[in-house]
């Protein structure tokens, strides 16, 4: 049985066997799976701590935890079990709505090659996000101190900090310059190359001696597509000379030509010697390729992109403040926000400055504004489970300026908040538009703490706030939910605390009526006399409030009860399913334990879902896996709606057809709205007969 959320996230996930590698972002747990049929989607989603779960191509499978992800993580990789699993650490009202929403709008999901690329952008980052995040309250410090004159203009050209300030300054240069050796580092890990070599093969570039060529004679200046650009002849052949600090597209590229070559390599090279061999001629064939070709190429990629995005906005500064909140919430979903984070810090790089995360701000205080109006909205309605994810998902947001634990957690789970967090969007992107554009010196991620980073701080202070206002405002008016979502969590929430309010006395009482009524019992076995006749007293006249409160469920077969965690499977004996007992069947037919409806009858005869007359929700699964028989050996005697009452038979099994099959015989009965009772509890274990008290549930 799990026993933790690390536990049961591996076991809803076809367990560590099933489990080819496991990753982590900043909020989402990325599954590698061997296959993803095995995965239980409802199991995983009610798991505690899991905010919602989204299958992908090609065996990949995310599940959303949020800010605390890291420890679930390691938690996982802590188990047992999966020291020996592949997984061990190589490194609109549900999610299937999500998924197919999300798949509609583009090829994502759908194509396996594309969802390949999206993780391997995503996983070169993922890494150095808290590095990134910290470097970026360091900028905002330096940011902070020059706006109150403690120092001068710390970016501006020709200022000369004080060597204290400098130091400081040091704090955040040490991850943007080294930036491209940390991006191939994960990105080489990502394509199953040795992460070190891709480091080597990258810091050449970044040496003070490759750099140095620059000055050598015989290197000369050229005019290429507009710009001046140095080379120098190295064996004869022309070698750019750039400036690699901070380029993020060279080694990108470089990590997918040598995940390549590196998987060739391993297959033309004898076993015993590819620990030498292998990394050494990657790094020979790999090294010349990136400084001579895939480095430049890189570079001009990224500027190329560059420019692109730099002439809309010197056309119209308006319309691309507007576009970029505007088209944010539907490129992250989809990942494409990674390429533009790189444009981001090429920018920085080349213009001294950056255009797009100030209108970016926009999108994310709109998201954020409306994580508050839903943990408003929870708050009032009492809604604990939303109201713990809101706040979660809004502390990411506002502190640390992440958007996925929102994103993931919250609005694509529920329609009705992506155009009420596009107009907070449009009118944070209006604003910025409408006063020229916002800049930023430095890489910094849109939270609280990095709003003094900004230029103007003012015109992007009011952007956002109105952002994050007109979102919340909105979802609080309009609500989250529909209609009928809401009326459906009211009516469940109200009855839910009914019960608990019952609960204390009902318990006592029931206890009490049926230790008094033990001794009437001729049906009970000796295991069940304590609680065999309870309803008999609840039943009788003048009964109390309290103790009317106890429902009793009989058993649908002749069997042994025995405890649930005695079930060979980790849905029903984990007690995913809702509480109950299983039953090891001496008989062979099973029977409706009181008077309801049919809800489902699956034809395979192996499971039945009965809605009973006194408000109990009951399934009862004929053995283990039995769906594999497809129906030989099951028959069938009621079907979805019908009518049924207590005794009435639902199915007769073929015992000798399932044993000879090898599947475990064991029956559950579970209570799937157990939720909505203080208490359900086996009246006994030991021997029983269809008809015979099984189980006791109070309100």
């Amino acid at each position: 049985m799990a026993t933790s959320p690390a536990e049961s996230i591996v076991d809803a996930v076809g367990g560590p066997g099933n489990i080819e590698s496991l990753t982590h972002c900043a909020t989402r747990l990325r599954f590698q799976l061997r296959d993803s049929s095995n995965v239980d989607q409802t199991t995983v989603e009610a798991i505690p701590g899991v905010m919602g779960a989204v299958p992908q191509a090609g065996n990949r499978y995310q599940v959303v935890i949020g800010g605390a992800v890291q420890n679930v993580y390691n938690d996982i990789n802590a188990l047992p079990a999966m020291s020996g699993a592949g997984g061990g650490a190589v490194d609109e009202d549900d999610i299937d709505s999500v998924k197919a929403r999300e798949r509609a709008k583009g090829p994502r999901g759908k194509v396996a090659w594309l969802d390949s690329l999206f993780e391997f952008l995503s996983d070169s980052f993922r890494p150095i996000l808290g590095a990134l995040l910290g470097a970026s309250l360091f900028i905002t410090f330096m940011a902070l101190m020059a706006t109150l004159g403690v120092i001068p203009a710390w970016n501006a050209p020709g200022v000369v900090l004080d060597p204290s300030w400098q130091f400081v300054n040091l704090m955040w240069q040490c991850v943007f310059i080294f930036l491209p050796l940390m991006v191939a580092y994960n990105a080489a890990k990502k394509v199953g190359a040795d992460p070190w070599v891709g480091f080597a093969i990258m810091a050449v570039v970044m040496l003070p001696q490759f750099s140095g060529l620059a000055t050598q004679e015989g290197a000369q200046q050229i005019n290429f597509l507009g710009s001046e650009i140095t080379t120098v002849s190295v064996f004869g052949l022309p070698l750019t000379i750039f400036d690699y600090s901070s380029q993020v597209f060279p080694p990108l590229l470089m990590a997918g030509a040598l995940g390549l070559l590196w998987k060739g390599l391993r297959k033309i090279i004898p076993e015993n010697i590819q620990l030498i061999f292998v990394p050494f001629l990657a790094m020979l064939i790999m090294i010349p390729l990136t400084a001579f070709l895939i480095g430049p190429i890189g570079v001009y990629a990224g500027a190329g992109l560059a420019n692109l995005l730099s002439s809309i906005n010197d056309f119209s500064p308006f319309i691309f403040a507007i576009v970029i909140p505007l088209a944010y919430p539907f490129m992250v979903p989809l990942g494409l926000h990674w390429p533009i984070n790189a444009v981001m810090l090429l920018n920085i790089q080349t213009l001294g400055y950056d255009f797009i995360q100030g209108p970016m701000g926009a999108w994310n205080f709109a998201c954020f504004g409306a994580t508050a109006g839903v943990l408003w909205i929870s708050w009032r309605a009492r809604d604990k489970q939303m109201r713990q994810t809101a706040t979660g998902a809004l502390a990411a947001g506002l502190l640390g300026g992440i958007s996925e634990p929102s994103l993931y957690g919250i609005h694509l789970r529920f329609k009705r908040i992506y155009p009420r967090m596009l107009v907070g969007c449009l009118v944070g992107g209006l604003i910025i538009g409408i006063g020229g554009g916002v800049k930023t010196s430095a890489f910094v991620f849109t939270s609280l703490l990095t709003i003094p980073a900004f230029d103007s701080v003012i015109l992007y202070g009011i952007a956002v706030l109105s952002a994050f206002v007109v979102a919340m405002v909105l979802v609080i008016i309009s609500d989250y939910r529909t209609p009928e979502q809401r009326a459906e969590f009211e009516a469940q929430r109200d009855k839910a605390e009914a019960g608990a309010t019952a609960a204390g006395p009902a318990a006592a009482t029931a206890g009490a009526a049926a230790a008094t009524a033990a001794a009437g019992s001729s049906t009970a076995t000796p295991a069940q006399t304590p609680r065999g006749t309870a309803t008999a007293t609840l039943d009788k006249p003048g009964a109390t409030d309290e103790v009317s409160a106890a429902i009793e469920i009989a058993s649908p077969l002749d069997g042994t009860v025995v405890a649930l965690s005695e079930v060979p499977d980790p849905v029903f004996g984990g007690g995913v399913m809702g509480p109950g007992v299983a039953i090891e069947p001496t008989g062979d037919t099973v029977v409706s334990p009181g008077a309801g409806t049919v809800a489902a009858a699956q034809p395979t005869g192996h499971a039945f879902g009965l809605e009973l007359d006194n408000g109990v929700e009951l399934l009862i699964h004929v053995g283990i896996d039995t769906v594999n028989l497809k129906g030989e050996g099951f028959e069938v005697h009621v079907k979805a709606g019908d009518r049924v009452e207590q005794g009435t038979p639902l199915v007769t099994f073929d015992r000798s057809v399932i044993e000879k099959a090898g599947y475990p015989l064991i029956t559950p009965v579970i209570v799937l709205n157990g939720d909505a009772f203080a208490t359900v509890d086996p009246v006994g274990l030991g021997a029983t007969t269809a008809g015979a008290p099984l189980l006791i549930l109070e309100k």
